[in-house]
């Protein structure tokens, strides 16, 4: 067993057949085995460079042996021109500003339905809009405020995703000072209403403040200074809203917005306002999440002995060939949008994470948020930090710094070089406390980008090539569980069995109690990891704190006050409340434990366990799957 791989298991199989696998226009494979895949993409990445491009292609390829993971996008259209034309290897991006116009609403539109159809996910802010009732003076009218246009960008991602094969991402961000807000928080609770989008508040330091010190709340438009106040609230009431609807919904999301702007490194030209659809990547207009991740498991040997151990020189390796390899993407993104090219191409950022931490940590006998497991985290994240700025210079110097490295700013009235200014952000400054001769050449070279890193959900890569090891920061979810997936001619989502990779190099039952999931980290375990790792990552982290369903509201609340105390860009949580939706993974003993009532045509009314399964409408279908298709208007339309 070379590197912790074993044969691959048939959802993860399955995964990479149905997402990465190249195939022509007959459904006929061109890529024979996963080995192809990552041949076809180590070519393309390797075609990028001005010489040795032989040389770089076994590099590349060997990362990717050894665990570099590309993103989804990379993985399927890499070195797929020839077959797929008009498909990017950009994961998501966010759109330019929505400003308060019908023009400006339906040119985003038009830009997004582009962006999506190019396989690309795509966040926005809808904040910008006018709040319902408003005068809108050239129509005579009063405007249906942003929800409704919301309504219409979610239509069309269902439309896109729907035609393209590929169910499109959406975030939508909204102010927590915007008159509408309490419409937005609760927007979720209508059936079968913005299925495409995830939703995050962008919540201030003034509003933790007016809720800590139970003061009033100014809901105001626009959202500046001379904004007009149209309605007050109670600071505490609002927050307890936004609470009650996470606990019950998990949305809204949370998005400390002043921290992620206070350290974000490109501060002297950026006013970031949204992020990508799962939160890892905060971005300006026309931003772009350029990504990949690292599996953990790969560096660990002899693992669950007491000779387990990390194979630190390995993963610094990888980093830096890895970074290279990402660096290589900008030039042949295939984003279908000029401006969003020119923002890719000016400041280079991507964000390179990992995933399999939580696997890492059964196999190296750890808990996952103890001090020591806590530690790890800290180190494994710095040592990426350090390796990819350490690479950053050092192709800056071979390859030339991002063009924004050489432009000019005017800061507290002086003109000043993007290299400097990029040097001297808060983050950057973390850095210089373990390499202060890094940053030095740095500011004195430039970067070759602006953002290194980023911790992404990972969840298909991390099933599929990954082999279920764990989602990127997360614990396993469960050592055997079943996943519900979309299966082409299915009308309901099918439940497939799955087993924790590091349940699949144990063996058999029992466990060690090194063996612990998701619902067994109380929730500020969670939020430490994530704090530890967030600390050396310059974008953001896609984490979820799993919450039980008896987990009281009042300790719920403190959970987030927690999160903004410990410096997070951002928190989101998950509490399992069978009677809303079913989410993608799913605990047998949830399904078994949770009842569904169904109403027959006479009228009556059967109820059956949610793992139980029903023959309706010619197929077979779990209790549950079926339930929440219908409920939410979904059935026969994935």
């Amino acid at each position: 067993m070379k590197n912790n791989q074993i044969e691959l298991q048939p959802a993860s199989y399955d995964i990479w057949d149905s997402k990465y696998r190249l195939k022509d226009s007959n459904g006929l494979p061109i890529d024979h085995n996963i080995e192809d895949t990552l041949i076809r993409v180590a070519k393309a990445l390797a075609e990028v460079e001005p010489t040795r491009q032989e040389y770089w292609y076994e590099q590349f390829l060997g990362a990717m042996m050894s665990g570099a993971i590309p993103a989804g996008r990379i993985l399927s259209n890499a070195g797929a021109s020839q077959y797929k034309s008009n498909t990017s290897l950009i994961n998501c991006t966010v759109s330019g500003k929505i400003d308060d116009s019908m023009d400006s609403i339906l040119s985003v539109l038009h830009d997004a339905g582009m962006t999506l159809k190019s396989g690309c996910g795509i966040g926005y802010e809808f904040s910008t809009l006018r709040p319902k009732g408003a005068y809108v003076a050239g129509a005579g009218a009063y405007t249906s405020g942003p929800l409704s246009f919301m309504d219409i960008y979610d239509k069309m991602c269902a439309t896109v995703s729907s035609a393209g094969g590929r169910r499109g991402a959406q975030m939508a961000t909204f102010d927590i000072r915007h008159p509408d807000v309490i419409e937005f928080i609760k927007a979720k609770r209508e059936d079968g209403r913005l299925r495409q989008f995830n939703l995050s508040l962008l919540i201030t330091n003034e509003f933790m403040k007016a809720v800590k010190e139970d003061q009033p709340w100014n809901l105001i438009f626009p959202l500046n200074e001379q904004g007009q106040v149209y309605r007050t609230v109670n600071a505490r009431n609002l927050w307890n809203l936004i609470m009650e609807s996470t606990y019950d919904y998990a949305e809204p999301g949370f998005i400390l917005i002043d921290e992620v702007n206070g350290m974000n490194n490109n501060w002297f030209c950026e006013e970031i306002r949204a992020t990508n659809p799962c939160g890892e990547v905060p971005l300006p207009p026309h931003g772009s999440c350029l990504l990949g991740s690292i599996d953990l498991t790969r560096f660990i040997s002899q693992p669950f002995s007491n000779r387990v151990r990390f194979d630190w020189d390995s993963y610094r390796k990888v980093i830096r060939v890895f970074t290279r390899m990402l660096d290589n993407v900008v030039e042949i993104s295939g984003l279908p949008l000029p401006e969003q090219r020119l923002e890719l191409e000016r400041k280079r950022r991507h964000g390179m994470g990992y995933f399999g931490l939580g696997s890492a940590f059964v196999m190296m006998n750890l808990k996952y948020g103890d001090e020591t497991s806590i530690q790890f985290t800290k180190e494994v994240t710095k040592a990426l930090a350090i390796e990819g700025y350490r690479t950053g210079l050092a192709l800056a110097k071979e390859k030339g710094a991002a063009p924004i490295m050489r432009e000019e700013f005017e800061v507290n009235g002086q003109m000043q070089k993007g290299k400097v200014l990029h040097s001297q952000s808060q983050y950057m400054q973390r850095i210089r406390d373990v390499d202060s001769s890094l940053v030095d050449e740095l500011r004195v070279v430039g970067c070759r980008f602006t953002h290194h890193s980023s911790i992404a959900p990972t969840g298909t890569i991390a099933l599929s090539l990954g082999n279920n090891a764990s989602n990127g920061i997360e614990p396993s979810f469960s050592h055997h569980y079943f996943r519900n997936v979309i299966k082409p001619g299915k009308k309901t989502k099918e439940q497939v069995p799955v087993f924790s990779k590091e349940a699949l190099l144990f063996g058999q039952e029992p466990y060690p109690s090194s063996f612990i999931t998701a619902n067994e980290v109380t929730p500020k375990q969670h939020i430490d990891i994530q704090a530890a790792a967030q600390y050396w990552i310059d974008a953001s982290i896609s984490k979820t704190v799993n919450v039980a369903t008896d987990y009281p509201l009042e300790d719920f609340k403190g959970l987030y006050q927690y999160a903004y105390e410990k410096g997070l860009k951002g928190c989101a949580t998950f509490r399992f409340n069978p009677t809303r939706f079913q989410g993608v993974l799913v605990n047998e003993s949830d399904l078994k434990n949770t009842t569904y009532q169904f109403t027959l045509d006479d009228g009556s009314q059967v109820v059956v366990s949610g793992h139980e399964q029903i023959e309706y409408d010619g197929e077979i279908h779990s209790a549950a799957n079926l339930f929440d298709s219908l409920k939410e208007g979904l059935y026969g339309k994935y």
